[in-house]
């Protein structure tokens, strides 16, 4: 089967988040699944590092229409890890220091949704499948239908939508329906939604199949609470729509090999990881007690992933024999919030302000717990890639949580975590509590932590999974 994965970007050419983790993986997945999955994305000329760019090759270059504009596209072309990546290049839009956030990502993402169907016949690449992701690329299943199905190559090209976070919808005024979009008046209904134009209410209509990334979260989008308004809209398309969790780059997150740990370890040599928490320590300046937890947080600081929550609690945790380190950037409120935690408790309390997948990689190795209070999450990789290091989730019940971190059992000795339903403080603190009784419970703590190294969270079974969706579509 051909598919193109269609994505604003995509590890480890540019990425801000679980979505470039996923373009970077599951084609790659699928490509050693026998398929022939190829990647198309923007070519961001200061995101994507150098090392790369020198192995691009130029392919060719045409122009697209968007509405009254004639607009240049440039197509590079690169082999990584066996996988085909596309970069579509205009300067107007992707010369910029930063992946989202202008003032015209509008129009930006809409040049590249329909530079992406304009490209093919240059490509030589008539997949059977578009798999597009999130708002940015929701208007390439719209721009199939209203203006490339009439031509025989594109006449049996499905497309798949992909939700990653229902939140960040693509939502605009109605000038954009002929000013940017430039699309036919029949068509303005695929993306108008409650006043305004909403490109992924247009992915969500035009595509064959909608996808979530948790099983959960595809059920909880369809309540008011988590759709942010798209609730009646993947009601009425709800029998096209599927949840299949993410899994993680079992290659690049693992203890044995990651060059960016103090000492590799395995389950086998588990004791190894005592070193990564004193090096840490060290280099951080927090005093080393190999029988006291340390519990991390690798997020971004908003109120989507529970800081609400820890700030509540937070000099309660701090009155018990822990530590804590947060790494991660956000809003001001939360960052001014940790910043005055570790003043408060120097000794015992961290917060790195910054994004870095070094530090990241360091502080899942050093970590005994691994905190994820999330008001909602439609996947999460953190935890899944903790439990990889032996670093034990404390989560809250909601999303890919919910799939992926099984509370722990000390009877039965099964499960990988600790959980919390309702998004309470005092009901996280119960968790983090359970989770911290657990530590100085040495058979039990052993059982949870091996039963979570245990745990494969590759691509594997995702992959066939996304395959079945594929097949049921053509």
């Amino acid at each position: 089967m051909k598919i193109l994965f269609v994505t604003s970007e995509a590890a480890p050419f540019a990425r801000s988040g679980g979505l470039g983790d996923v373009a970077g993986a599951l084609p790659k997945a699928l490509a050693a699944l026998g398929h022939d999955a190829r990647v198309i994305l923007p070519f961001y000329k200061l995101i994507i590092p150098d090392k790369y760019k020198n192995n691009f090759r130029f392919v060719g270059s045409t122009f697209v229409d968007l509405s009254w504009r004639r607009q240049y596209v440039g197509v590079y072309e690169a082999i990584y890890d066996g996988v085909t990546y596309y970069f579509v290049d205009n300067e107007l839009y992707f010369k910029r220091d930063r992946l989202y956030g202008n003032f015209d990502d509008g129009e930006r993402f809409a040049y590249f949704s329909k530079a992406v169907l304009e490209v093919l016949p240059m490509l030589g690449f008539y997949p059977d499948i578009l798999h597009c992701n999130d708002w940015h690329t929701a208007l390439t299943p719209v721009y199939l239908d209203v203006y490339y199905r009439f031509s025989e190559e594109y006449r049996n090209i499905r497309s798949v939508f992909t939700i990653h976070n229902i939140e960040f919808q693509g939502k605009y005024g109605t000038e954009l329906l002929g000013d940017v979009l430039g699309l036919p008046e029949w068509a303005h209904s695929l993306v108008m939604h409650d006043g305004c134009v909403n490109y992924m209410k247009g992915g969500i209509e035009s595509s064959s199949a909608v996808t979530t990334v948790s099983e959960t979260y595809a059920h909880e989008i369809l309540d008011p609470y988590y759709s942010y308004g798209l609730d009646s809209i993947l009601s009425q398309r709800q029998y096209k729509l599927h949840g299949v969790i993410n899994g993680i780059d079992t290659a690049l997150y693992d203890p044995k090999t990651d060059k960016a740990l103090f000492q590799n370890y395995t389950l086998r040599t588990y004791a190894k990881k005592t070193l990564n928490k004193k090096a840490l320590c060290e280099m951080i300046d927090l005093s080393y007690d190999e029988n006291r937890p340390l519990m991390a947080m690798v997020t971004r600081l908003t109120e989507q992933k529970g800081m609400d929550l820890v700030g509540a609690v937070i000099d309660e945790i701090m009155r018990a024999d822990i530590q804590v380190v947060v790494l991660g950037t956000g809003d001001w409120r939360y960052e001014n919030m940790v910043s005055r935690v570790e003043s408060q408790y120097p000794n015992k309390f961290r917060a790195i302000l910054q994004f870095s997948s070094d530090l990241a990689s360091k502080l899942y190795a050093a970590s005994d717990l691994f905190l994820m209070p999330s008001k909602f999450e439609p996947c999460g990789l953190s935890q899944m890639i903790a439990m990889a290091y032996g670093s034990v989730p404390v989560v809250r019940e909601t999303g890919g949580l919910k799939d992926t971190v099984e509370p722990y059992n000390p009877v039965e000795k099964t499960g990988v975590g600790f959980t919390f339903k309702t998004y309470n403080s005092y009901d996280m603190l119960d968790a983090v509590w359970r989770a911290y009784g657990t530590f100085f419970d040495k058979e039990n703590w052993k059982a949870v932590v091996s039963n979570g190294m245990k745990k494969n969270f590759g691509w594997d079974v995702s992959a066939k999974k996304y395959l079945d969706i594929y097949n049921s579509v053509r």
